[in-house]
């Protein structure tokens, strides 16, 4: 460990901090343009093979930039598709990101540092950060957007060059140190560990945008909202702020465990896909997915009385068909991913003749981002971690993601030494209890 990760780690003031060198180099977790092509042919394409961890080259900071210690960080799908280099290499990604010129060079190199989710402590701040100073304790937002292009201004999400942090940029936060625009940065809630507040962002401030955003769902009191994989990361705070929102949450989870999951964190119905015989495969016949969307209506129905209004989908081609067909005349099917495959296929006669809209969502802007957050300090969200790895197990922790064995965020050290560091407010911990900060931890698949 570097001298000032050391500083970091025994908690240095930020006048240490600032006067400790900056490293040249530093571990991070990281896959290599040579290896691209390593999966060729091959069925099981495993990331503990492409994900490596070690020592690459620490980046200049720009002006609007800073470089964050990072404690902890988390694993998300990305990840997952960085590391098997599909759909297409990332490297793409930073060789557009880099056409841009300037600063954004940077990130065009042979290897690319990974991860979309962040808690840390500011170590460096570029010259024309205002807001932010050595010693903030702060959460990464995953929206790397351009203040000075003008459809920012209304929804940072419509800038041309906004970018997936950790994804179509490089220098992400699976690493000890990561670099980051200060328009990323939020406080870390205080009640929180290192851990617990490093995995919410992405899936938390995703699932905001999605449901509660005037740009989304924007669920109302008495919605009866489907929610895909209600145990996942997704899922798990979309049935947290389905509850919140007055809303009746109808989960469906893989398992008798991630049912129990599910009900742990408030969903009001919950449905096992294998017990109740929903057949959600990409290659399931237009068949098949009508008796599967007419199956899941009337169980949904005998539950609740109704159809859902919203369907919360982002598993894509094993399950969109059905979506769409299960929605609620005049009700919202929104999506923001397809983990599996993106080619949907639908009977639009069921779309169109029932008035049914689909809404395509992507992350969160940083009022999204802020308002999630504010949710998650007030204790009104509880973090979905459930499994946590060190730095160089994440070949491990990407393998749970990627055989879909998780439940929950599975979460990463970083610099953190151990679990629990981090937690500056006791009083508002206890306040809002342990069991209930950590509810989703029992859901771990390893001791």
């Amino acid at each position: 460990m570097d001298p000032l990760a050391e500083a970091v780690v025994r908690g240095a003031d930020p006048a240490e901090l600032e006067k400790t060198d900056t490293p040249t180099e530093y571990t991070a977790a990281h896959v290599r343009a040579e290896d691209v092509d390593m999966f060729d042919g091959v069925v099981d394409k495993d990331v503990r093979k492409s994900l490596r961890v070690g020592k690459v080259p620490l980046p200049e900071l720009a002006p609007d930039e800073v470089l964050v210690a990072v404690m902890a960080s988390a694993i998300n799908y990305n990840t997952v598709w960085s590391a098997i280099f599909e759909p297409l290499p990332t490297f793409r990604f930073l060789e557009r990101h880099a056409r841009r010129g300037g600063w954004e060079e940077r990130h065009n190199q042979p290897y690319h540092v990974l991860g979309s989710d962040a808690a840390g402590v500011v170590v460096r701040t570029g010259a024309g950060v205002r807001n932010w100073k050595v010693g903030d304790h702060v959460v990464a937002s995953t929206v790397y957007a351009d203040g000075e292009e003008p459809a920012t201004q209304a929804d940072g999400m419509l800038g041309a060059t906004q970018r997936a942090w950790g994804f179509e940029t490089n220098f992400g936060g699976l690493a000890h140190y990561t670099v980051l625009r200060s328009s990323q940065l939020l406080r870390k809630p205080a009640h929180l560990s290192w851990e617990e507040a490093a995995v919410n962002p992405l899936c938390a401030g995703t699932a905001y945008r999605m449901l509660v955003s005037d740009r989304g769902a924007r669920i109302k009191q008495g919605d009866v909202v489907l929610i895909w994989g209600a145990s996942g990361g997704l899922g798990a705070y979309a049935t947290q702020m389905v509850r919140n929102g007055g809303g009746i949450s109808v989960g469906v989870v893989g398992s008798g465990r991630k049912a129990e999951a599910a009900r742990a964190l408030g969903c009001d119905v919950v449905i096992d896909r294998e017990e109740a015989g929903l057949i959600t495969r990409p290659d399931a016949s237009p068949d098949q997915v009508l008796a599967t969307g007419k199956r899941l209506g009337k169980i949904i129905r005998k539950e609740v009385g109704e159809d859902p209004s919203v369907v919360f989908e982002h598993v894509g081609q094993s399950t969109f068909g059905v979506s769409v067909f299960v929605a609620a005349r005049g009700g919202t099917v929104i999506t923001c991913g397809s983990s599996t495959g993106y080619h949907h296929q639908f009977d639009n006669r069921y779309l169109w003749m029932n008035l049914k809209r689909i809404i395509g969502s992507h992350g969160a802007n940083l009022q999204e981002q802020w308002e999630t957050n504010r949710l998650l300090d007030m204790g009104r969200i509880v973090p979905a971690l459930t499994d946590l790895y060190r730095l160089e197990e994440v070949g491990e922790a990407a393998r749970l993601v990627q055989r879909n064995g998780h439940i929950g965020k599975v979460g990463v050290l970083g610099l953190a030494p151990e679990p629990g560091l981090g937690i500056t407010d006791p009083e508002r911990r206890a306040r809002f209890g342990e069991e209930r900060i950590t509810t989703m931890r029992s859901f771990a698949t390893r001791g």
